[in-house]
């Protein structure tokens, strides 16, 4: 009898060591054999033993009880382990690791695979995928850029590193603080360069220490961004379980990669067998988190742990509730690069798939749903150059001069060092409320062209006086094309409300932009020579531009709109107007006059390549 109470209170300590909470077991009130007998020294003591045991078992397991009742209610508060405004929550009924976090559901894999690569990706498509990460150049000339090795997660690192240039360029002082409670976007204390550091000091300075603080903080930005501001998820890999604090970031690259070796994640069973996420309602503790897994992030599987960080950090659910289409993979066929809809993700926080500013209602209860409000960085894309889509003012115009460039198949990063290149004059301004007016009764899907009843109201809003000739040509055809719209703006006077100028205030603007490409390439500007031949060095490439903007209209007509001085007797008596710069031309330079119309783009070298 006594040595099955004794197994009987051993197995009450070993429950209540584990996470269940069962009702405490006592050992069973001792016979008393002989019949009032009394007990032994030795049986006395083996009775107190056993009492104290379960006296200890009992306490854990009330105390477990307790921690339950607490962590519940923590998660109820968090919006984990149930439902956050109608998001899934992550992972709300498997086990923790206090580690590495939680697992997913077999369902939520399951859905979180198909969402990102859909039922027949290919082998290839998951190895770009499966091959990337997080980290710098090497190289001395461009490293403060995310390189780039593999084709496919492109629009991740280049909206990743959109943020890290702004804390860089802008916001250096946010560097040096370890911790913050407070997103970068938030605060009045925050005091901002009006012109940041040229790449080239900015290379040449950097330490990698600044450098890992603003990834930090970037994703960190991006992932809150994602999550409404309340929460960040952060995923990480159960087989990277490895203790490696105290070791040099080399040798931490080394012990992550030989565990990720023969790792392959070709379904959602394999991502839920190694998959574990983890969700922070602050600032502070997500950054310490995201500091402690930079070696996760810069391992083979970096961009792919991050996409899926800002997807769960968003709800699986609100991603597609975001989506037009949610049938659709957002890892697009047959090449594996980013969707529209991931960029729109980490860059606005929504998973969108359309750049034009608020909703297009098509009628009937159905509409089309766009970027809603401003953004820090902003987005430009080749597309727009060849009339397949309208850019928004959201993102042509963010808080920051930096700008995601998208192409048919790469995202690029283009990008200022002073912030007034956004500055607007009296015109500009002025040009943009119209425009922005137009855009609002545009319903077309980005084609620039409205209705007659929409142009009367565009005209009341932005109090416009158009001549009577000139509405009625305007409207003979039953729609109003912005290109014709713009070129009677520009003939109508200013007291007319139209962006006519015969002072010649609105000037000729010229600043210069700098273009990354994080994707390794041949660089023929530096070459290396060995045995008398030059072989071009493998590296991202950084671009310098030089860009004039040249008045709204031509010389000639600007010429005829100037009024001499009214003493001017003499014909040295003249008006200066700089001519435009002979003009370089590359895909990029699209891009560029989709923000800046008519611009004229310089440099040396190669030209940008935004493939």
């Amino acid at each position: 009898m006594a040595d099955k109470e004794e197994e009987e209170l051993r197995m009450a300590l070993r429950m209540s060591m584990q996470n269940e909470s069962p009702e405490p077991k006592r050992s069973k009130p001792r016979e008393n054999a002989g019949g009032g007998q009394a007990d032994s020294p030795d049986v006395k003591s083996r009775n107190a033993q056993r009492e104290l045991m379960a006296a200890a078992a009992e306490r854990r397991m009330m105390g477990a009880q307790s921690e339950e009742k607490r962590v519940a209610a923590t998660k109820k508060e968090r919006g984990v382990g149930g439902r956050d405004e109608g998001q899934k929550c992550v992972a709300d009924s498997v086990g923790e690791n206090l580690n590495l976090g939680k697992e997913l559901s077999v369902a939520e894999a399951n859905q979180l695979f198909l969402m990102v690569f859909g039922s027949e990706v290919t082998r290839d498509i998951l190895a770009q995928w499966s091959n990337q990460g997080v980290r710098f150049s090497s190289d001395p000339e461009t490293s403060m850029g995310l390189v780039q090795h593999e084709g496919g997660p492109c629009g991740v690192l280049a909206a990743i590193q959109a943020f890290v240039l702004k804390f860089l360029l802008f916001l250096p002082d946010e560097l040096s603080k370890a911790t913050t409670n407070m997103p970068a976007t938030s605060g009045s204390r925050i005091s901002p360069r009006s012109e940041g550091v040229a790449p080239d000091d900015l290379s040449a300075s950097l330490t990698e220490d600044r450098k890992s603080r603003a990834l930090v903080k970037s994703m960190g930005e991006i992932l809150f961004l994602c999550g409404g501001n309340r929460r960040a998820v952060i995923a990480s890999l159960s087989i990277l379980n490895h203790s490696t604090e105290g070791s040099q970031d080399s040798l931490k690259d080394d012990v992550i990669a030989k565990a990720l070796e023969g790792l392959s994640i070709e379904s959602g069973s394999n991502l839920q067998k190694v998959l574990r996420v983890e969700a922070y309602t602050t600032h502070a503790s997500a950054y310490q988190r995201l500091k402690a897994m930079l070696p996760v992030f810069r391992s083979r599987m970096g961009a792919m742990l991050f996409l899926i960080s800002a997807l769960l950090s968003r709800g699986l659910d609100s991603v597609q509730a975001d989506r037009d289409d949610p049938s659709q993979s957002l890892v697009t066929a047959p090449f594996g690069h980013a969707s529209q809809e991931i960029v729109n993700l980490l860059l606005c926080g929504e998973a969108v798939a359309h750049v034009f500013d608020g909703r297009m209602d098509l009628g009937g209860g159905m509409f089309l749903k766009g970027i809603s409000t401003n953004v820090e960085v902003g987005f430009l894309t080749l597309l727009e150059s060849l009339n397949f889509c309208k850019v928004g003012q959201y993102l042509k115009c963010p808080k920051w001069p930096i700008w995601v460039i998208g192409s048919e198949s790469h995202y690029t990063v283009l990008f200022a060092l002073d912030i007034s290149v956004q500055d607007e004059n009296e015109f500009e301004g002025r040009e943009t409320q119209v425009r922005r007016a137009f855009d609002a009764q545009d319903h077309s899907g980005g084609g620039g062209f409205i209705s007659v009843e929409g142009f009367h109201q565009v005209l009341k809003e932005t109090s416009i006086n158009l001549p009577p000739d000139k509405l009625d040509h305007l409207c003979s055809s039953g729609f109003i094309v912005w290109s014709e719209f713009l070129q009677v703006l520009l003939d109508l006077d200013k007291s007319l409300g139209g962006l006519k100028d015969s002072t010649g205030l609105m000037g000729k603007k010229v600043f210069d932009l700098y273009h990354f490409n994080g994707i390794a390439k041949s660089d023929l500007n530096g070459c290396q020579t060995s045995s008398g031949s030059e072989i071009p060095i493998q590296r991202p490439r950084l671009t310098k531009l030089r860009v004039s903007v040249p008045p709204r209209w031509t010389p000639e007509e600007f010429m005829a709109d100037v009024k001499l001085p009214s003493d001017s007797s003499s014909k040295d008596t003249v008006v200066e107007v700089n001519k435009p710069e002979p003009s370089q031309h590359a895909p990029l330079v699209d891009c560029i006059r989709t923000r800046w119309p008519r611009a004229v783009c310089n440099w040396v070298g190669d030209p940008p390549s935004i493939v």
